[in-house]
């Protein structure tokens, strides 16, 4: 490993994380360096164009190359292609039908799949739409923009009871989307279609910001409390996985109790259903 650039990336990434301009002591400081080797680094990335000096203050902050080349990265990124070998494993592990999907306004939208090969297994569309509130790949994703009241009853003016299991106030909506927060993955129970239960987490990008979600489609009969706790790990660890290869640093939290899924008692397991 060449240090020497190592510590200039390193720099460079504190840098950006400042949120402001930095002394050459603060950089010192933080990387525990001489003020002239700090000092040297930072003349370095100045003279790459990677660093601007204010000739007032003297201090440094990035320079809007790195917003330019961030910009040409993103645009050149097929999140579908980095993210769908990630999708195979968990459909490999699991054996159920895994879909990675974005929020399109109040509905999310299909963008790949992988089917469950068991006979009997939920189902979804490449480019099949559904509710954001009914699905949990949607409200992993609402949960993680965290709109407020107003911006929900806006996006969501007359929600439809597409079963007796679909939240249809916008108070109850909070708070499935506040526990959704609180534990990095949303669940279905029966919301969307009587029959599919599911599982849903957000993929954070570079930038912190929620792109897509990777979702779990489960008949109603296998997702039992167990199995829904054990589905939720293998969820979690597949989304970090796949957040880090879009960019991400940031970390799932401790998993908790997964509540008892809520089965109508007229569900019964039907194949191929849309979840």
């Amino acid at each position: 490993m060449d240090l020497t650039l190592a510590k200039g990336l390193a720099v460079l990434e504190w840098l950006v994380h400042q949120q402001g301009p930095a002394r050459v002591i603060d950089v010192a400081n933080a990387f525990g360096l001489a003020r002239s080797n700090a000092h040297r680094t930072l003349q370095t990335l100045v003279q790459c164009g990677w660093v601007q000096q204010d000739p007032v203050s003297s201090c440094y902050r990035p320079s809007l190359r790195m917003f330019e080349l961030g910009a040409l990265v993103a645009d050149a990124t097929d999140i579908r292609a980095l993210v769908r070998p990630k999708l195979a494993a968990l459909a490999r592990i699991t054996g159920e039908t895994i879909h990675l999907a974005t929020l399109d306004g109040a509905e999310i939208v299909y963008l790949d799949k992988f089917d469950s090969p068991l006979p009997v297994a939920a189902y979804s569309r490449i480019g099949g739409r559904a509710p954001a509130y009914c699905v949990a790949s949607g409200k992993a994703l609402l949960a993680a923009a965290q709109p407020d009241a107003a911006a929900l009853s806006a996006l969501f003016p007359s929600p439809v009871a597409h079963t007796p299991n679909s939240i249809t106030d916008i108070d109850d909506l909070i708070a499935e989307l506040d526990r959704t927060r609180k534990c990095g993955y949303a669940e279905n129970r029966e919301e969307w279609r009587l029959g599919v239960c599911g599982l849903g987490a957000p993929l954070f990008d570079a930038r912190g910001v929620p792109v897509v979600a990777i979702g779990m489609s489960i008949p109603a009969i296998r997702f039992t409390r167990a199995r829904s706790r054990k589905f939720a790990e293998q969820l979690l660890a597949c989304v970090r996985e796949a957040s880090a290869a879009l960019g991400s640093r940031g970390e799932t939290g401790a998993l908790p109790d997964v509540a008892e899924p809520r089965l109508n008692a007229s569900s019964t397991p039907r194949p191929r259903r849309h979840a």
